[in-house]
């Protein structure tokens, strides 16, 4: 069974991102989805996985993609931070992307606060909230795993810190 990490909206504080790595090792992939704010270096020196990383709103002068795409078996992961697809208004935008780029993920950050949809059969949305800076109710850091099981599902869940 496969295992990514999915992270979000880090902001330079990565002691959290240690934390969860060691909580869920062994891990097959460690997604970031954006305001890395220049650690992915550090980030990828800690982690016992390949790293994808994307540019967040406050990753202003980063060389990292503003947005890719990841395969995981069958499935296809479009990664964004969100802030271009006004995700604080809704995730309409960021699926139809995704649906466009052939996709049956969305993954985004930028709210700071967690949410798996399974509303759209199409398309799937995860946002893993603030790993170092949570807006939610109760401000803990979250994170997802995504876990492939042996028929080649994704089962996303939510974790705090």
């Amino acid at each position: 069974m496969k295992k990514i990490l999915v992270v979000s909206d880090s902001h330079g504080r990565n002691n959290n991102i240690r934390r969860a790595i060691e909580r869920e090792a062994p891990l097959e992939m460690l997604l970031h989805l954006g305001d890395v704010q220049g650690d992915e270096e550090e980030i990828g020196k800690n982690a016992p996985c390949p790293c994808v990383f994307v540019a967040g709103n406050c990753d202003l002068f980063s060389d990292l993609p503003s947005e890719t795409v990841v395969n995981v078996g069958t499935h296809r992961l479009f990664l964004t931070h969100g802030h271009g697809y006004q995700v604080f208004a809704g995730t309409g935008f960021l699926r139809e992307e995704a649906q466009r780029r052939g996709c049956d993920f969305a993954l985004f950050g930028h709210t700071h606060e967690p949410m798996i949809d399974f509303s759209d059969p199409d398309v799937t949305v995860l946002n893993p909230g603030s790993i170092s800076l949570p807006r939610q109710q109760g401000r803990r850091p979250t994170y997802i795993v995504i876990e492939e099981d042996e028929h080649g599902n994704l089962r996303p869940d939510v974790y705090f810190l």
